[in-house]
């Protein structure tokens, strides 16, 4: 992860590259549409109060977890202990990107989600209450955490998710094998470049024409920027945003030139 101070200069260094959040100047009906209608959407949504009520209940919870580690390539893992509030307040998804993944969904529609990365389960609610009619798919390594997330989707009464314990490495490749097109796929698992790498060309043969890819942290570590970096080099990607905390990435084959993009969000 690099130092606070080196945070800074790489997002000041986004800051003035980045084309204007409103649109002006980008020539892309469809990256334009973006901007207009999912970025720029200042609309709030009733069940969003639900979900940071859910938050601000797990921001106090002095409950203490052992939390699996799975690093790249671990098979165990190693093991330590975590207050709920403190995993609410560090690691949950910040409400301004849980609510973009929100809009996303709710504008795109996909069948098919998939989250790699459950944590509390915050950002998977948003995502469920985003398009009750999918089918939200979300993997958690850290098992007690996976209970926790449990219980905010049984608050919350959603039914549309299916929540896989376990290491990416292990379940991931057996979940892929009944799967056809994922729609919509956001990336929060393993920080590290080569797990990102993997996690990519293991969904790239099921990302359909439509399909839209999110990675989280892209700008957290040189080794992020790597991997952001081939991504958005792949031949099947199209168009890529760098919104700085996010990446995303589409797949249209209607780009007949690929397209790269770094907006102000």
């Amino acid at each position: 992860m690099y130092s606070a101070p080196r945070i800074l200069f790489a997002y000041l260094n986004y800051w003035f590259r980045a084309s204007s959040g409103k649109g002006h100047g980008i020539h892309s009906p469809f990256v334009y549409s973006f901007i207009r209608d999912v970025l720029m959407d200042r609309r709030t949504h009733p069940s969003w109060a639900s979900v940071e009520a859910a938050r601000k209940k797990l921001k106090a919870d002095k409950r203490l977890l052992q939390v699996d580690d799975f690093g790249a390539g671990s098979v165990s893992g190693a093991s330590r202990l975590r207050r709920v509030s403190s995993i609410a307040r560090l690691a949950a998804k910040a409400p301004r990107y849980s609510r973009l993944l929100f809009r996303m969904v709710a504008f795109y529609k996909p069948a098919v989600v998939l989250e790699l990365g459950t944590s509390l389960g915050l950002t998977t609610s948003y995502l469920s209450l985003a398009n009750p009619a999918a089918k939200v798919f979300t993997m958690e390594g850290a098992k007690e955490v996976a209970a926790v997330a449990r219980e905010q989707f049984q608050s919350l009464a959603l039914q549309n998710i299916r929540l896989i314990e376990g290491n990416f490495d292990q379940t991931l490749p057996v979940f892929l094998k009944e799967q056809g097109v994922i729609n919509f796929a956001f990336i929060d698992g393993n920080h590290q470049r080569d797990p990102t790498l993997s996690y990519f060309e293991q969904l790239l043969p099921h990302a359909g024409n439509d399909s839209v890819f999110i990675f989280d942290d892209i700008h957290w570590s040189e080794e992020m920027e790597q991997s952001w970096a081939a991504i958005r080099q792949h031949p099947a990607v199209r168009c890529s945003i760098d919104l700085f905390f996010i990446g995303i990435v589409f797949f249209h084959k209607e780009f007949q030139e690929k397209q790269n993009f770094c907006i102000r969000y």
